[in-house]
């Protein structure tokens, strides 16, 4: 948490970890929050958070859970790790079984998080991950990363929360990782063809 006022750091960007190797991953990812508003009637009117600021709030916090979680596994996420990570409620909120299955994925998913029981997301969740994918252990860890933001923030998950979250976990840049995904995504077999 920052003890400084909102208004004094509002221009610059916020980095809430420590110096180091990973500070160059996210350092462009994190920005500042919208400022507080300042009020011209009274100093003591509360402040109200809008969709920006939300957004950059989940965020923040998503970074700031996969900073830990990296942190906590060593600094290397491989395909290993994260199935540990899975199990790991500090940092995945609700049990997550993968399976292999491509049949309840859409044209162009590469995955796709399932809750087991609707309105009960502690019953778990069910990752269903392409089956082009199962052997290809070294990028598992990209796939499944980018997933996990639902199980922890469910419907208020977006996508620059995932990437953000995933980017961070594996400690690359952001826009790096985004491509990475993207070009995997590219790599699927058309429905109609077969995986090698």
């Amino acid at each position: 948490m920052n003890a400084l006022p909102r208004s004094s750091v509002s221009d610059i960007a916020i980095n809430p970890f420590p110096t180091g190797p990973i500070e160059k991953s996210i350092g462009p990812v994190l920005q500042a929050k919208p400022p507080m508003p300042q009020s011209t009637n009274s100093p003591m009117k509360r402040f109200k958070p809008d969709e920006a600021y939300g957004k950059q709030s989940l965020c923040d916090h998503a970074a700031e859970k996969a900073y830990e979680a990296r942190q906590a596994y060593g600094g290397e996420i491989d395909y290993s790790a994260m199935q540990r990570l899975l199990e790991d409620r500090r940092f995945v909120r609700y049990p997550v079984r993968l399976c292999f299955d491509a049949r309840p994925l859409q044209a162009g998913e590469f995955a796709f998080m399932q809750v087991i029981e609707e309105g009960q997301p502690d019953k778990g969740f069910i990752l269903f991950v392409h089956t082009h994918f199962e052997t290809h252990h070294n990028v598992l860890p990209m796939l499944i990363a980018y997933h996990m933001v639902c199980v922890n923030y469910g419907e208020i998950a977006s996508h620059e929360a995932a990437e953000i979250f995933g980017a961070t976990l594996l400690g690359m840049d952001a826009q790096t990782y985004y491509q990475m995904i993207c070009q995997l995504a590219d790599e699927m077999p058309a429905p109609n063809e077969t995986t090698p």
